[in-house]
């Protein structure tokens, strides 16, 4: 949807809040909205799953398409919340049953905030690992090649499928990014606190498990039925499955703490319209989780997948490499060198915009829930 499609949206709800509320139809117009909007996400969620497998830069899970899915969300979040409260009387907001609802989706907020932080905090792993491959590419591409390039190259590799491999356990994907960042340096520490090494929010606790995080998100969360789905109660589900949802994939994809067992934790309805590709992108992401889990894999991004299978494949070429090497071997690892940093030249484009982007999203968070606070507030007393 394009930011002037989203406007007439808003400024549609924004027209008829202004007009009289008891007015003949306004309920209908409510209805009406509300189907709209459940269009546009269904839509939106379509075009994500159906993201073409022969283009890196636009595939499954890429870093373009993480951030198509945030941008996703973020829209979602600006419309719902216009849906719920532009123009409207706070006394509808505290009555029965969003009087339940609205903080039951607040202490998913606050859950989803968290996640964000631990995401940000997983892309500087990612970012590790761009850096570790783009020293193994400088190595491989040197001429003339021989066996101290290889020496280095492995070297690089070595530590880079390392930090990939993690135990997932703890904060380890933290202390593994801590092991290694001086590796390869003659600056010291300095791009930890100058460059994109440094976080963008705050350290998740030691304990903190993002599975459990999700699990706790999914508590009394089911679809409304008979009247309540064609009224209030349907974009306060919305919302709080978006949240659930996207927060769900970003774990899936971003080394994050503690996720064993993420894909048993999201019950998504399938016999809503809407949900259709959403369920479809959770099947997909579930069916690639289950290939790598045992493999302890950092994540599901498909740069880093691209970057392992090139990662071990080059490992095997510098640990057999004898000076002066056969030159179809030669053209063959040439290959894989310019496909891994083409992979690397995207992540550089790609990752801090995400991370800028995630960042947002937590801060839209914390507006978000201040707002229904708010609201809640003047209405009356929330139970």
């Amino acid at each position: 949807m394009t930011g002037t499609d989203q406007s007439s949206f808003l400024g549609r709800i924004s027209i008829r809040r202004n007009q009289v509320n008891a007015m003949e139809g306004y309920h209908e117009q409510e209805i009406e909205d509300l189907e709209l909007f459940q269009k546009q996400l269904s839509d939106r969620f379509a075009e994500l799953l159906s993201a073409p497998d022969d283009a890196p830069t636009e595939a499954f899970l890429s870093i373009s398409w993480i951030r198509k899915l945030v941008d996703v969300f973020l829209c979602c979040e600006t419309e719902c919340k216009a849906i719920l409260l532009m123009e409207r009387d706070a006394a509808q907001i505290s009555k029965p049953p969003l009087d339940r609802l609205i903080p039951e989706l607040l202490e998913r907020v606050v859950k989803a905030m968290d996640i964000c932080n631990a995401v940000t905090n997983g892309l500087e792993l990612v970012r590790h690992c761009q850096k570790l491959a783009e020293i193994a590419v400088s190595a491989l591409e040197q001429k003339p090649f021989g066996e101290g390039q290889a020496r280095r190259a492995k070297k690089a590799l070595v530590s880079l499928m390392s930090a990939m491999h993690v135990d997932d356990k703890e904060s380890s994907v933290q202390k593994t990014a801590e092991r290694s960042w001086s590796f390869g340096r003659r600056s010291g520490n300095k791009d930890r606190h100058h460059g994109h090494y440094r976080s963008l929010s705050w350290q998740v606790a030691k304990h903190w498990s993002a599975s459990k995080q999700i699990h706790a998100m999914t508590m009394n969360l089911a679809a409304p039925r008979g009247p309540e789905a064609s009224c209030l109660p349907a974009p306060v589900y919305i919302l709080s499955l978006i949240i659930v949802f996207v927060m769900w994939v970003l774990i899936a994809a971003i080394p994050c703490q503690e996720r064993s067992g993420l894909t048993t934790h999201l019950p998504i309805n399938k016999h809503v319209n809407w949900t259709h590709s959403l369920a479809g992108i959770h099947d997909k992401i579930g069916e690639e989780w289950k290939k790598k889990e045992k493999k302890g894999m950092a994540g599901l991004l498909y740069e880093m997948q691209k970057m392992e299978k090139l990662g071990q494949s080059l490992i095997e070429f510098t640990d057999s490499y004898q000076f002066p090497g056969e030159k179809e071997k030669l053209d063959e690892v040439a290959a894989q060198v310019a496909e891994l940093a083409e992979v690397c030249r995207r992540m550089d484009e790609g990752l801090v915009p995400l991370q800028m982007l995630i960042r947002e999203a937590f801060h839209r968070l914390v507006r978000n829930r201040t707002e229904f606070l708010d609201v809640l507030e003047q209405g009356g007393p929330v139970v």
